[in-house]
């Protein structure tokens, strides 16, 4: 086989793994008993003479008891309540209610509509109320719903936020950590990941949204029982900083935290080119741009961070952020996702397809579904995609192939039944919902598709164990009926590669359209400049990649922002706020050329009918 390892003429090293937003210039991040002491002094000066309250109201999967001794050891006086022992239904109840949602799939379940109050008892609430008010003791209310409680106390308090990010929450889980409430340390992980998926954190963003106007202080539960070795100092900031930092944020470039995850086919290509781990096996995943997933580092003026959901800031300023028309088609959802995919010197993706809208929605509760494409960042000479039937095939046959591939008894002849293409750096395919399809070995592919990201119904996996030693999970039967049978090798070959068209070139800039196929609600521009390019987000989010080049800049003509550096492959966001941005090199830049590759939403620019 050919090697794929990375040219050595692209940047290596210079990716930002931990990229920040900016804090107000006068806010500074507290932490250890100076910061609880704050919160207990604002708590003093609430109370007015009554005795204070504070409620720690925190995102499920915050680890209660480490939140409960810093506080202890900060405030020695203070009794401490833990909502969730007092008030919160039986774990059996709990169970039996969100059975229908977590359906008896390993993988995919129901999106719950339900709000935190369904997993607390009301007379148990009333109760836990009525004692913080007739202790006269300074008390501190902690856990998921506490806010429920206070506000049934009717008595001022200071809220506190501890907020987690979903990616945190993952590693834990990995480690042992159970879902809330929930004994199932030894669960499978994609269990307990559905759980929290389609449950608990539909839910409790639900919950948090009812916070967000009102909340005195966010605390970094992330950094409190990190998963990963040489975790921060937990931190906290004024509520007044977090929707400062947050609304900045919404009105200039930024950049959401990266994760990096191993798989089994991953490759070689992002520890070499994004300087991660020399000891990790392999790469196969980078999440740079899933709101849903991925954190904001808020910073202060000292360089202390706390670590906040990025969906925060969706959820906070869906109208800036988005743009009016996107927030009225998707709500306070990001719909457009970036991520990496990474099988230099690995192995081939699972053969897939994605469901039909019709079948999330009446499936799964989701309201539009996953399309998709691949771009190819980098590729061996081997690289090649599978996409598309070939003409002619039996399709019966080929789903009983797949399903005795499932027993082991012979492998699955991928190559009798689809289509493979050839795929070179900077090819892109298109995948729109009910494609068949697959990245082979030896790609890296920039995949750019729309945000309902774990609905992946496999088809084939090439035989293999996942990294914990189970077989993946494979969905014949859901992938058989959105499989569109009539998207042959003709049909593939017209519209879904090889679909560049040039749409303008001054001899400094070219732009081109990439993509995505007309059934996809994403616009993919492709531009290409040795010196600068002009956009205008004309009044809908933009999210953009630096597919070629060093290093450039995101400049505002009138100045509103700060430059922005962006380094190669970085994915950043450009807020529909923003308006006109320019792109350009910085005085250090040595590339002779530059290329962006912007997704946006079809249909909600200004001005559009």
């Amino acid at each position: 086989m050919p090697t794929a390892s990375p040219s050595s003429t692209d940047p290596i090293g210079r990716y930002e793994k931990q990229p920040t937003v900016p804090l107000p210039a006068d806010a500074r991040v507290l932490t250890g008993a100076t910061a609880w002491t704050r919160v207990a002094e604002a708590a003093s000066g609430k109370a007015a003479g009554s005795t204070p309250l504070v409620v720690v109201d925190a995102y499920p999967g915050a680890d209660l008891p480490l939140i409960a001794k810093e506080i202890a050891d900060a405030l020695p006086q203070w009794r401490i309540v833990d909502v969730e022992e007092t008030a919160a239904r039986p774990l059996a109840e709990i169970d039996a209610f969100i059975a229908e949602n977590l359906t008896d799939d390993r993988v995919f379940g129901v999106m719950s509509h339900a709000t935190v109050d369904a997993f607390y008892d009301d007379d148990r609430l009333a109760a836990t109320a009525a004692d913080v008010l007739a202790d006269d003791r300074p008390t501190v209310l902690l856990g998921w719903g506490a806010d429920l409680v206070a506000r049934r106390a009717a008595t001022p308090y200071v809220l506190v936020l501890a907020d987690m990010a979903r990616w945190e929450i993952q590693l834990r889980q990995r480690l042992g950590a159970t879902n809330w409430r929930a004994e199932n340390p030894e669960e499978d992980r994609l269990r307990k990941y559905k759980r929290g998926f389609f449950v608990e954190w539909r839910m409790a963003d639900r919950h948090k949204r009812t916070m967000f106007d009102r909340v005195d202080f966010v605390f970094d539960a992330n950094a409190l029982g990190a998963a990963e070795p040489g975790a921060r100092v937990p931190g906290m900031i004024t509520g007044e900083a977090f929707r400062a930092a947050i609304e900045g944020a919404a009105h200039r470039p930024f950049r959401v935290v990266p994760f990096f995850d191993p798989g089994s086919w991953g490759g070689q290509w992002m520890k070499h080119k994004l300087d991660l781990d020399p000891t990790k096996p392999n790469y196969a995943w980078c999440f740079d741009c899933v709101p849903e997933e991925n954190s904001l580092l808020l910073a202060d003026a000292d360089g202390a961070v706390v670590e906040v959901p990025s969906l925060d800031l969706v959820l906070t300023q869906p109208k800036a952020l988005l743009g009016e028309r996107t927030y009225a088609r998707f709500g306070a959802e990001f719909p457009i996702r970036f991520d990496f995919l990474d099988t230099m010197e690995g192995g081939n993706l699972s053969l897939q397809v994605h469901p039909l809208t019709d079948y999330i929605q009446r499936t799964f509760g989701m309201h539009y579904t996953q399309d998709e494409s691949y771009y190819l960042l980098d590729a061996g000479d081997d690289a090649r995609v599978y996409l598309g039937f070939k003409d002619g095939i039996d399709r019966e046959a080929m789903m009983a192939d797949l399903r005795i591939a499932q027993t082991g008894e012979r492998p699955f002849d991928t190559e009798k039944y689809v289509n493979t293409f050839p795929a070179k750096k900077h090819d892109h395919f298109l995948i729109p919902a009910g494609t068949v399809h697959s990245s082979g070995a030896n790609s890296m592919v920039l995949e750019i598709s729309a945000t309902p990201f774990i609905f992946t119904f496999k088809l084939w996996d090439w035989g293999r164990l996942g990294l914990d030693g189970i077989p993946r999970p494979v969905h014949l039967d859901h992938g058989e009926q959105n499989l569109e049978w009539y998207r042959d090798t003709a049909w593939t070959e017209a519209n879904l590669v090889g679909q560049v068209e040039e749409l303008s070139n001054d001899g400094d800039v070219v732009e081109e359209r990439t993509g995505l196929h007309e059934l996809e609600f994403i616009e993919v521009r492709r531009h290409w400049f040795t010196d600068q390019v002009a956009h205008d987000t004309e009044g809908t989010v933009n999210v953009l990649n630096l597919v070629e080049g060093d290093e450039a800049e995101v400049v505002s003509p009138t100045g509103a922002f700060e430059p922005y550096r962006v380094n190669y492959a970085e994915t950043f966001i450009i807020p529909a706020a923003v308006g006109p941005y320019l792109i350009r090199r910085t005085e250090r830049s040595r590339s002779e050329r530059f290329g962006t590759l912007k997704a946006s939403v079809r249909g909600t620019r200004t001005g559009q009918a």
